[in-house]
């Protein structure tokens, strides 16, 4: 295993930017968010270092022209009231540094997820233990406004120690740009709201969410490439939801759950992550526990989810990853042991291999690319 101290910078016209999302102390030793370069041809990451000092930066989000990105500060007081933040900076793409815009809050406790819409005009952010939703509308010189609309969720579901209220977890956004999806694993819903993103404003839908099996927790989401079929990672459940998706009403139906952990599986272990590959073909998604990518296989002809590998992340706790942007590649982040690992993405089937070393870092929660 390499440190991060020692590994050697070597700059490469080739090699893609990617950012971490941490957790920072006294949770780990990591104090913001961190830049690395990595070359897809030799599977090495070139360390760039802290690059931006933070509160909990644990979820990142780059803006659609890729000179802006966007972090959650996952924390429950800000400013002296029951909310987190959400920063925003510019990159400097020749040194990868990032420079503070601005902060605002983000309306509830614990910010733990953030998003943008096509147009790159509006921001959307879930807050867990707020149990809510809020909007930003995002300036041309990348700073946010104060919240354009906020949404508190009164929620409950049949686990009474994690579901006695809403927990809002996820938005994303369809390709269309008329709806957002928000995850609230308190509630078992995924809430649908309409997206005016000129206006950088949400408000609920009518029906306003669709429903997941009683207990399942839902997380995160994405929405398959032919805007038909939503999967949802099942917090609670270590499920994957199938959910029938109609885009010009934004209406959802629950089809399936599929289980992301092996048959013979006895322990305790939580869903985390979930991605879709390019083509819609296979979804992945990441087990805290059984510490492994699930890889699911898409039928072309009902969209159903069948398990075809649980590929292990060489360590403990696999809170988030992401596909690199070309799809040949998997990073994923392993919170408690302070690693993250690549992997190596076969298309046509969608498994996954281990490719390089492990690179040490502290608490890495989220990662992503700038295109």
């Amino acid at each position: 295993m390499r440190l991060l101290s020692t590994l050697a910078f070597a700059p490469l016209l080739s090699a893609q930017l990617m950012y971490v999302g941490t957790y920072t102390k006294p949770q780990s030793t990591s104090e913001g968010i961190y830049a690395f370069r990595f070359d897809g041809k030799t599977s090495k990451f070139a360390p760039l270092g802290l690059v931006a000092p933070g509160t909990n930066p644990s979820f990142l989000a780059v803006h659609p022209n890729g000179n802006f990105l966007y972090a959650v500060n996952e924390v429950i007081d800000f400013g002296g009231k029951s909310a987190g933040a959400v920063s925003a900076y510019s990159i400097d793409k020749a040194t990868g540094k990032l420079k503070l815009l601005n902060q605002v809050s983000s309306g509830g406790a614990g910010p733990c997820h953030l998003t943008l819409d096509a147009t790159g005009k509006t921001l959307l952010v879930a807050n867990y233990f707020g149990g809510s939703f809020a909007s930003f509308q995002v300036q041309a010189d990348g700073k946010l406004s104060p919240a354009t609309s906020f949404i508190q969720e009164k929620g409950h579901s049949v686990n009474k120690e994690r579901q006695d209220q809403s927990h809002g977890h996820m938005m994303v956004i369809p390709k269309n740009n008329k709806f957002a999806l928000g995850a609230d694993l308190g509630a078992d819903k995924v809430l649908v709201y309409k997206l005016d993103a000129a206006a950088g404003k949400i408000t609920p839908n009518e029906p306003s969410a669709g429903t997941v099996k009683p207990g399942s927790g839902p997380r995160h989401l994405v929405v398959a490439p032919d805007q038909k079929h939503v999967y949802v990672l099942n917090e609670m459940g270590s499920s994957v939801s199938t959910m029938a998706f109609d885009a010009d009403k934004g209406t959802l139906k629950e089809l399936a759950q599929v289980s992301t952990l092996p048959a013979d599986f006895k322990g305790v272990s939580s869903g985390a992550e979930i991605q879709i590959s390019e083509d819609g073909h296979f979804v992945y998604a990441s087990n805290r526990g059984h510490n492994s990518i699930a890889v699911l296989a898409v039928d072309p002809k009902t969209a159903a989810l069948s398990l075809v590998q649980n590929e292990a992340t060489g360590g403990k706790t696999p809170r988030g990853f992401t596909l690199d942007p070309t799809g040949n590649f998997l990073v994923a982040g392993n919170q408690d042991t302070n690693t993250f690992t690549l992997h190596k993405v076969d298309k046509a089937t969608g498994k996954l291999s281990m490719a390089g070393e492990p690179v040490t870092l502290g608490a890495p929660v989220s990662f992503v690319f700038v295109k």
